[in-house]
């Protein structure tokens, strides 16, 4: 081999050398582009203020960035705990109003978790287990959110005491228990109102107006009973749901996949999307704002509307798969296992979920009905 090597002149060889290195290059690159044509785009905002979300209702929890930054971490945390992810705005105004998401325990959650005031130094842990009260909470309340809000700052004393007294959140209630509880502990000298306005009313126990307070970084529809709001008559899961997957259908042989796409008029114009701007975008062409054309992604999209059964999956409703992160791709269930989105190597166009394909097998179970 040495000897051909010599027989071979230098320039054949560096020429050889350099059309290898360029076939190399050429196949990593086409790989890496494979590989990605699957992935969702992340959200790149740096400042960040507000993030939508349902299952309360469709909403905005405005925050301050501080707060905006835990966002994952309440995603991670309420998915450990079993908790729907429609809850996060909520999560995030109430970590707004506990501490405007500064220090290192911004849930506030030191008292439910060891029983004392500063023993949780983790701003993580704090999240972990402040998701986990709030779920009891909220259990415990029977759903009422509001009652669940109260009794995140008042103590689970404050469910016994309304089931006592009608078995429904009302601010008066809340009065009346901060009164009753301070005269208990008056007498200590370490409980001082928190409120001017409460101070004639003795109700210095806690914050007897928590849930207003909270609720004033939210902005959205609570129903009446403050349970999560069931999905609308008509909602994507029914009449409109065939609606938005006729709009979507349009596209299809029409659109390219592209990293990113979807997130000017100029893109739509041209037909590149990725799986989340061409959600957005079908939802839009039936009167529904499933969020802005600028900032949509998979982590947005599945705060939104109501989470549902996958047993009880319809036309419209909008499923999500774990590809290259968890709910890393999205589209709108169209049934027989089958949805459409747009996908890295076809664009806009039905693809196959059933058991054993490709996204079948990355199918996470979360379904929303806008």
């Amino acid at each position: 081999m040495h000897i051909v090597l010599q027989l071979i002149p230098k320039k054949y060889l560096i020429g050889g050398t350099l059309i290898l290195l360029g076939l190399s290059g050429l196949l990593i690159m086409s790989t890496i582009v494979a590989i990605t044509g699957e992935f969702e785009k992340d959200s790149q905002q740096s400042e960040v203020t507000e993030i939508e979300g349902g299952g309360i209702g469709v909403g905005t929890a405005n925050v301050s960035p501080e707060v905006m930054k835990y966002q994952p971490l309440l995603e991670k945390y309420a998915q450990k705990h079993g908790l729907d992810a429609s809850y996060v705005p909520i999560m995030m105004a109430l970590m707004m109003q506990e501490s405007g998401g500064r220090g290192n325990d911004p849930m506030q959650s030191s008292e439910s978790f060891c029983g004392s005031v500063g023993c949780i130094s983790s701003p993580e842990l704090s999240i972990d287990k402040g998701v986990l009260h709030f779920k009891s909470v909220l259990e415990k309340a029977h759903y009422d959110l509001k009652l669940c809000l109260q009794s995140y700052n008042f103590g689970g004393g404050f469910i016994n005491y309304v089931m006592k007294n009608g078995g429904k959140y009302t601010p008066e209630l809340a009065i009346s228990f901060s009164q009753q509880q301070y005269q208990k502990v008056k007498h200590t000298g370490i409980y001082h109102c928190v409120r001017p306005e409460m101070v004639p009313y003795s109700a210095c126990y806690g914050d007897a107006l928590y849930v207003s307070a909270v609720l004033k970084y939210y902005t959205g529809t609570i129903t009446a009973d403050g349970k999560p709001a069931a999905p609308a008559i008509g909602g994507s899961g029914g009449k409109s749901g065939v609606k938005v997957i006729d709009a979507g259908k349009t596209l299809i042989g029409k659109t390219r996949y592209v990293f990113g796409g979807g997130r000017s008029q100029s893109d739509i114009n041209a037909g590149r999307f990725d799986c989340s701007s061409f959600v957005r975008w079908a939802f839009e062409q039936v009167g529904m704002n499933v969020g802005p054309m600028s900032g949509v992604t998979t982590d947005t999209l599945k705060t939104q509307g109501q989470a549902i059964n996958p047993k009880d999956m319809k036309p419209g409703d909008v499923v999500f798969f774990d590809t290259y992160k968890i709910d890393g791709h999205v589209g709108i269930y169209v049934g027989n296992n089958q949805f459409l989105g747009c996908q890295g190597k076809t664009g806009v166009a039905i693809a196959s979920m059933a058991k054993g394909t490709y996204f079948g097998e990355r199918f996470n179970g979360r379904v929303k009905r806008f």
